[in-house]
């Protein structure tokens, strides 16, 4: 599996990838850091930060937007690494080898999702790091409220990202269901307005409960993408 895994980063240039997780993950280093230090969220009335409710710490923001970049690149390289290559008849040269179509797919999907997962991991772990070390010498706007000398911090970094990149196979699901890559990309960015968006004082994003039946949707479409991939026809 861990060949066809790395076969799959090969064939799709997993280097361009990369250096677009590089680029987002410092934009929004940047962009999150005078949020919390340059004052670019506050009210020029009043000089207090304008946040909706619920969003008046700083690991909201940073979930926030580093949730939404995670969403839309998951769903670009599943739309890419799988919806894509169906499309483009490549599929078909993959389902010719003598491997399963469904250890084919598992480990297409497996290469978008470890990919996503740790480059998720490692931009919230840059953007906290450079958030903390600004603590030192500068006063943020909004209170600083994780603490990454803590093991609970590390171990709620990895469940969220874990559960957020999953969340891309509902994406996958409905792009292979309607045969279309776009479909697949408009899906992630619903993904987006369902887990992130307010309305007034109400959001997903602060529930235990949602996340977790989110998950396990999410795992069945991809239970469902990879069982019915070795009697579908092919695109």
């Amino acid at each position: 599996m861990w060949k066809l895994i790395k076969l799959e980063w090969k064939k799709n240039n997993i280097g361009k990838y990369i250096k677009k997780a590089v680029v987002l993950a410092v934009l929004l280093c940047l962009f999150l850091f005078a949020l919390a230090y340059l004052g670019i969220a506050n009210d020029p009335d009043t000089g207090v930060p304008d946040a909706a409710p619920g969003n008046g710490t700083i690991s909201a923001p940073i979930e926030l937007f580093t949730s939404m970049t995670s969403l839309i690149l998951t769903g670009v390289m599943l739309s890419s690494f799988i919806v894509g290559a169906y499309k483009n008849k490549t599929m078909n040269l993959m389902f010719s080898y003598p491997i399963r179509r469904q250890k084919i797919l598992t480990s297409q999907m497996l290469a978008v999702w470890i990919f996503n997962f740790a480059a998720l991991v490692l931009t919230r772990l840059l953007i906290c790091g450079c958030i903390l070390a600004g603590s030192c010498f500068m006063t943020s706007s909004f209170p600083i409220d994780f603490d990454m000398g803590s093991a609970g911090f590390y171990l709620q970094l990895l469940l969220k990202s874990a559960v957020l990149v999953t969340m891309g196979f509902m994406a996958l699901f409905v792009g292979m269901s309607m045969r279309s890559s776009r479909a697949t990309v408009v899906s992630s960015f619903g993904l987006i307005f369902l887990t992130q968006a307010n309305i007034g004082d109400f959001t997903m994003a602060g529930s235990a409960v949602f996340p977790v039946i989110l998950t396990v949707i999410s795992l069945a479409c991809a239970f469902l993408s990879v069982c019915r991939a070795e009697t579908e026809d092919l695109m």
